[in-house]
């Protein structure tokens, strides 16, 4: 979950208003704004205290997640999917990249 998102919905969940979160963080609204649409990142240390301020903990922890697809059971199925990329790609096609405008530097 993105920091915004995060936010967003620690402060939705203790039915405050950004002005209400603000004033509990010892903040101003329009940085709860620019942090819940994005324009601003919070350091990991700011977003933990805004969400204390939000009634809430914020906790970090690193977790796997098991792949979407299980692994091939064999080199045939390994091929198979290998194929199924190449195809794939090679139907995205590819575009044609425009000339530098400039020389590129040489640092030899």
């Amino acid at each position: 979950m993105k920091p915004a998102e995060l936010l967003r919905e620690a402060r939705r969940r203790k039915g405050l208003s950004q002005a209400e979160l603000a004033t509990r963080a010892g903040t101003s609204q329009p940085v709860i704004s620019a942090y819940e649409h994005g324009r601003r990142d919070p350091t990991t240390r700011t977003l933990r205290r805004l969400v204390a301020a939000a009634g809430g903990r914020l906790e970090l922890r690193l977790a796997s997640e098991p792949p979407d697809i299980p692994p091939p059971a064999s080199l045939e199925e390994h091929a198979s999917r290998l194929i199924d990329v190449l195809l794939l790609a090679d139907a995205i096609g590819h575009r044609n990249r425009t000339p530098l405008a400039y020389p590129r530097i040489d640092s030899s």
